[in-house]
């Protein structure tokens, strides 16, 4: 039995790191992911003899996440409504399958090869292509009362069969020059000088949003954290940032891209080289943009507050006065939105549109949201939850690669996690009550 000393001592050791988190308000469940992903990190880093932590495979991870961690943000919503998307990776496929054939055979016959408008008019239509597709499936499921589970099962199968028939199987490529930019590559990223600007921004928003929050919070009265707290949430928030960005500015072009763009440019290439910084990859930049615009979406308005609403309980939302079957389209029309932006991303990072692109990646982006904290009960989820978790599950998946770890491995471990992390979640809030 464990003496009153003991318990003493045990509460008195404990008592600073509680008094830390209470004052910063930080979420200890986000910090937990946090901690998991840095020891998998470190693991990595130590049995691939020291090729994991290094700028190149970081840059890469952050390229690779990219798609995920769009789909994810959707996925949120989806499962925060109580439904599932099984779809979104078929439907990654099919997408991406129009874009291609639409630059590469159809829109060069019309504008002309290399056209300016090319791209743009292939995303576009591959955007509104996603939306449409995301709200067939939505009024289905709001307005004939069939499950979304089934539904979305049924697109998974519709959507694949469909990129194939488009092309008879076929691999299309190579891409619009201008539409590869969305892909990642040393031309499709920023550059150490924008890089270091896009850092100091985040920074400059991170400071602001701390003073507005504050400033709101005595406004209407409510507690406000301790100073020191806030100071050490922004001069945290800034490191990491400053940190990511010193990182991906680590990482050069590779020689052969620097010789030939010396070349174009006419300009001298020292003895021991030219450095060229890749700095941040366009498609990271995009899902940033998407977590920010879809975290404000699902916090800061009516629609957000409706589908936790939904969530938390339906019938209650019902009888408030909520259109809970309008909102149940426009959720699934935003992940077949946001499920397109993936799709570009992705044929542009392969400079090919293929029938196997995004092939069990609904399974990932499930597993992303889930280990992001959203509960498949519905009505608890966060963007940035399911981001980190699109981090993490990408984490696990290059670092495997990086050993060697066969593909059937792979899987079993991608689906050993998604099942500890379900778990998990649900002894935390048994915990929490």
């Amino acid at each position: 039995m464990t003496t009153a000393p003991a318990q003493q001592a045990t509460s008195a050791r404990w008592t600073p790191l509680a008094a830390f988190l209470k004052a910063t308000e930080l979420d200890t469940r986000m910090l937990g992911m946090i901690g998991a992903l840095l020891i998998i990190w470190i693991v990595f880093h130590f049995l691939s003899g020291g090729l994991f932590l290094t700028p190149r495979n970081l840059w890469n991870l952050s390229v690779q996440s990219s798609p995920v961690a769009i789909m994810a943000t959707g996925m949120v919503l989806v499962i925060v409504t109580r439904n599932i998307d099984l779809s979104v990776g078929s439907m990654l496929g099919f997408v991406g399958m129009i874009m291609g054939v639409l630059q590469v055979d159809l829109l060069p016959k019309i504008l002309g090869f290399e056209h300016p408008a090319v791209w743009i008019v292939a995303l576009l239509s591959g955007l509104l292509l996603g939306s449409a597709l995301g709200a067939l499936q939505g009024l289905v499921i709001a307005y004939f009362g069939i499950p979304s589970f089934i539904v979305t099962l049924g697109g998974l199968l519709v959507w694949r069969g469909a990129a194939w028939w488009v092309t008879s199987g076929q691999t299309v490529a190579p891409l619009d020059a201008r539409f590869r930019l969305m892909g990642g590559g040393p031309e499709g990223s920023i550059g150490a000088t924008w890089s270091w600007a896009v850092g100091l921004a985040a920074c400059a928003a991170v400071v602001a949003l701390l003073l507005h929050g504050r400033a709101r919070r005595k406004a209407f009265g409510f507690a406000l954290r301790p100073m020191a707290a806030e100071i050490f949430l922004g001069a945290a928030a800034c490191a990491l940032i400053l940190a990511a960005v010193a990182i991906v500015n680590a990482y050069p072009w590779p020689m052969g891209t620097v010789r030939r763009y010396a070349e174009a440019n006419h300009l001298a290439v020292p003895a021991g080289g030219l450095f060229i910084a890749h700095g941040i990859a366009i498609p990271v930049l995009i899902a940033i943009g998407v977590g920010v615009a879809v975290t404000f979406l699902a916090t800061r308005t009516r629609f957000g507050r409706y589908v936790y609403a939904i969530g938390g309980n339906p019938e209650a939302a019902e009888l408030a006065g909520v259109n809970t079957r309008l909102v149940i389209v426009k959720t699934f029309t935003l992940m077949g939105l946001l499920a397109a932006v993936a799709a570009a991303i992705s044929i542009a990072r392969l400079n090919a549109a293929t029938n196997a692109e995004g092939t069990l990646a609904e399974l990932l982006v499930i597993a992303a949201a889930v280990i992001g904290g959203t509960s498949l009960a519905g009505g608890v989820g966060t963007v940035a939850g399911a981001m980190l978790g699109a981090v993490l599950m990408q984490s696990l998946q290059s670092g495997m690669v990086l050993l060697g770890v066969d593909t059937p491995l792979q899987s079993i471990v991608v689906g050993a996690v998604l099942v500890a992390a379900v778990g998990l979640d649900i002894i935390y809030r048994r915990r929490m009550g």
